[in-house]
């Protein structure tokens, strides 16, 4: 089907169904996190946490998440993307509902770490639909740009209405997730289709393969998750360890007849720009909120509520991906558009670095409204990117990489501003505080900078055969099928 046909088709009924669940799934992943970061001081206060354990409630969500999405975007492949879905949101339905009765700080931590690998095969399986569902080309672009900008929204509106549920009592941010979990669990088995057995033969889930990635994953997020909690030696050695599961991964990877990840889905430089960009933009975003979150409340004495309402301006990217950025996207291609929204996401964090004691809202408005305009620029396109061109039996592979790059970016930002923050901040007084987020806001704009890089290596315009404008990290069909050979 050519471009031009391709955007006149209209979405069926059918597919609009079936992008409304999938749409769902990943708006319901995004307000899980967002409304639990904002209950996190009224689940201390409770539970009489330390907080050494209150991070364990995040980390082991981040754990789970990050250390088994390879898994989970494979296993999609090998035992079916509808099962894996309908599977494994049924378990985030269930754990989601027990932390809600947790009456200890274990109980807990338990049920965050099973939710997040729930989350880590529901995730990649939901994204897999959608590739292999919608050809490649506008309608599958027009289809992850409302996937992307519906998880955006999810965070945004997460942030407010976790602070409202919060102020009904801390328990609700669980149990909210169970009404909607289980109302897209019915949507699911009502729209969207049961495919074909996967054809198995000669494949098997890569048993060592995957032991051997998802201890490398969880050492390396727990390293870099805990860097400015505990001791260098501790830190140096989770992570050298990690790296040791990593080199053993590589070795098996090379070995197996049946890899888990087959190594040579790396010779696809724009897959790997992506994932490289998607992991510094995350790592750049989820570091500057924390930032941003810790001076209004910290210093500024805003309340849970006034720090969500104020930062919801972001979820403007909600509007905008599915609205503008198709358009964007078919005007100058996915790459020169990643290019673009990196460079807005470093405006947004370069402007903030001034921020003052006693900033007013209009202040902080402009970096906080570029931030969701480049949020739009590059989410989605990223997602496009990093699946394009990629067989079909292996997109629950490509969305497992993706998410696993942005979740082990998050860690990475998260622990760098962290970190920062602490060494910069001598003293309690304001000055001091003030200071710590200064030294702390240049973390999350050096990411964007280097992303910025990685993108400008994908930047070379010239015409494809239909005339439209794109970009070498845009590779053609036949570019792309030699990118990727099938032999392993």
């Amino acid at each position: 089907m050519s471009a031009q046909k391709a955007s006149a088709a209209p979405l069926s009924a059918r597919d609009w169904g079936v992008l409304l669940v999938l749409c769902g799934a990943i708006f319901l992943e995004g307000i899980d996190v967002a409304m639990l970061n904002v209950a996190l001081p009224a689940i201390r206060a409770d539970l009489g946490l330390s907080t050494g354990s209150l991070q364990w409630v995040m980390s082991a969500y981040v754990l789970g998440y990050g250390g088994f999405m390879l898994v989970g975007g494979r296993a999609a492949d090998l035992f079916g993307r509808r099962r894996m879905f309908v599977l494994w949101l049924s378990v985030f339905l269930v754990f989601s509902g027990l932390g809600g009765f947790a009456t200890e700080g274990w109980m807990l931590v338990t049920a965050r770490f099973v939710t997040g690998v729930a989350a880590a095969f529901m995730t990649p399986a939901g994204l897999s639909i959608i590739t292999t569902g919608f050809e490649e080309g506008p309608r599958r672009n027009r289809a992850l740009l409302i996937y992307s900008g519906t998880g955006a929204g999810g965070f945004s509106i997460g942030l407010v209405v976790g602070g409202l549920l919060t102020s009904a009592g801390w328990r609700w941010v669980f149990f909210a997730p169970v009404v909607l979990s289980a109302l897209i669990l019915l949507a699911a088995l009502a729209f969207v289709p049961k495919s074909p057995r996967p054809d198995r033969a000669g494949q098997s889930l890569d048993l060592a393969g995957g032991l051997a990635i998802t201890a490398a994953i969880l050492l390396l997020v727990l390293g870099v998750e805990r860097a400015s909690h505990t001791s260098l030696v501790w830190t140096v050695t989770t992570l050298g360890a990690g790296l040791a599961a990593l080199a053993a991964f590589i070795a098996v990877e090379r070995r197996s007849a049946a890899p888990l990840v087959r190594l040579g889905i790396f010779r696809s430089g724009a897959l790997v720009r992506a994932n490289a960009a998607g992991l510094l933009f995350a790592a750049g975003f989820f570091g500057f909120q924390f930032l941003v979150v810790l001076y209004l409340q910290e210093l500024r004495g805003w309340s849970t509520l006034q720090t969500s309402f104020a930062m919801i301006v972001i979820g403007i990217d909600a509007i905008l991906s599915p609205v503008l950025v198709p358009k964007l996207v078919d005007r100058f291609g996915n790459a020169r558009l990643i290019l673009a929204g990196l460079l807005v996401t470093s405006l947004s964090y370069a402007l903030f670095l001034r921020v003052g004691a006693d900033w007013t809202y209009l202040a902080m408005l402009p970096s906080l409204l570029l931030l969701g305009i480049a949020f739009a620029l590059t989410y989605g396109p990223l997602t496009i990117v990093a699946t394009e061109g990629v067989k079909e039996e292996e997109q629950g592979l490509a969305g497992g990489l993706l998410y696993t790059s942005f979740q082990f970016g998050a860690a990475l930002g998260l622990s760098g501003a962290a970190t920062v923050n602490v060494w910069a901040t001598t003293s309690s007084s304001p000055a001091a505080l003030l200071d710590g987020y200064r030294a702390a806001l240049w973390v999350p704009l050096a990411a964007a900078l280097l992303a910025v890089l990685i993108a400008g290596f994908g930047v070379r315009t010239r015409r494809s055969a239909d005339g439209r404008v794109i970009g070498k990290g845009e590779p053609s069909a036949d570019e792309r099928t030699a990118e990727l050979p099938a032999a392993h």
